[in-house]
């Protein structure tokens, strides 16, 4: 089963390649792994090195309490965290925090033995979901405890299907595995596994944290000019067009910003044409301009959207129409009714605001309108959504202070 799993990771490696030469972020991909075994070996040399893989940059935010708590309880570690997405290495790659910052070497058998064998970790931890068959064969059999956190399971994996016994041997070799939720323990119970243990998930203490910092954005308060704001975070061409179909049917007037997911000029561009009949503005083009004859502000830039959302009455979360639900947490934490797409189910924290139905799936900008409305004319009801939703939020912090870590010698 291994040759099959390798050569998928090849075939995928490839078709990669192929397109990198049309595709903006396959050729960061590619490119970001020339030479990189050589430039991993100078940086690591001499150090005693915690290894943490993150897929991108929302597993990143994931796993940054844990990285605080490492540097604080063991200064004499050096943190290299790796990356397979361009999204997440292109931010962080200067990032003061960490010591050494590199993608992540492709799932191959050479590759995994080279990586260890260079690295050689005290431990190494996954964010999440980060499964690499190869990684995980060889930090077992050098003895190197590693851990998955905020780990989160359902019984459509391959681990729980019938076809699953080798899936479920990689399995077993694993340290330890903090769970989001008693499911992922049930789940994995039931399948001869039991070093796990239900922590929660430690992106609330990560967004908790960052609510506690001075927030100050001159140009949102100019903006909203003492009118009401939805932030909408994250958003991809099929949230943007409910977004579109919404903005004509509200009978009360907001102010919108909206932070794509990609910010490349022909994203932009397809947003404003898409909303051509407003005052539309990008924050780019904020210089000098009277911000409050605006109706909607398009953020084409990173790193503002946490802040954002404190500025907001609601919010409205991307990518559950199609590729996958954002942070909702980082809008959550302010206690704002959150909004999302229909396909939401395999995100524990969506299910949960669901239930308290303090976050709403929509599927259409009918139900969109309708909801907030509904909200706008009961504000006692509102109100009681921000206290739920922050009530949530405190009782789920805390995950981070439960995660121990055993230090290989």
């Amino acid at each position: 089963m291994r040759f099959f799993y390798t050569l998928g990771i090849c075939l995928y490696y490839a078709v990669i390649y192929c397109i990198s030469p049309f595709h903006s972020k396959a050729k960061l991909w590619i490119n970001g792994r020339k030479k990189l075994f050589p430039a991993l070996k100078s940086a690591c040399q001499d150090k005693k090195i915690v290894w943490v893989h993150c897929a991108s940059l929302g597993e990143y935010e994931q796993g940054r309490p844990l990285i605080d708590k490492i540097k604080r309880e063991h200064p004499e570690l050096s943190v290299l965290c790796t990356f397979f997405s361009p999204s997440g290495y292109e931010i962080k790659k200067n990032d003061t925090l960490l010591d050494l910052v590199f993608y992540f070497p492709v799932d191959t058998i050479h590759n995994s033995k080279k990586f260890i064998d260079i690295v050689r970790p005290q431990a190494a931890i996954f964010i999440k979901y980060e499964y690499w068959y190869n990684y995980m064969n060889q930090l077992h059999q050098n003895n190197i405890p590693f851990y998955y956190v905020s780990a989160i399971y359902r019984k459509d994996q391959p681990f729980f299907r019938w076809y699953g016994r080798w899936f479920r041997h990689q399995l077993t070799k694993c340290t330890y595995i903090y769970l989001q939720n008693q499911a992922s323990k049930e789940l994995l119970n039931a399948i001869g596994i039991d070093n796990c243990e239900v922590i929660g998930d430690t992106r609330f203490d990560r967004v908790y944290q960052t609510s506690l910092e001075p927030i100050s954005l001159d140009f949102v308060t100019h903006f909203k000019a003492n009118k009401k704001a939805i932030i909408c975070g994250s958003t991809w061409p099929e949230d943007e067009q409910i977004l579109c179909d919404a903005i004509s049917l509200f009978k009360q007037k907001f102010k919108w910003i909206i932070a794509p997911h990609l910010i490349d000029k022909e994203h932009i561009d397809e947003i404003k044409s898409k909303f051509s009949s407003y005052k539309t503005i990008c924050y780019s083009e904020i210089q000098a301009q009277n911000l409050a004859e605006y109706d909607i502000c398009i953020i084409d830039t990173i790193g503002l959207l946490r802040k954002l959302y404190y500025f907001g009455e609601y919010a409205f979360i991307g990518g559950a129409f199609k590729t996958g639900l954002h942070n909702i947490i980082e809008a959550s934490v302010f206690g704002i009714p959150v909004f999302f797409g229909p396909h939401y189910k395999k995100f524990n924290e969506a299910n949960e605001l669901v239930s308290l139905e303090t976050a709403f799936p929509i599927e259409n900008a009918e139900q969109f309108v309708q909801k907030i409305d509904d909200l706008e004319l009961n504000q006692e009801k509102y109100f009681l959504i921000r206290q739920k939703t922050k009530k949530y939020i405190a009782n789920n912090l805390g995950a981070v202070n439960k995660i121990k870590l055993v230090l290989s010698s």
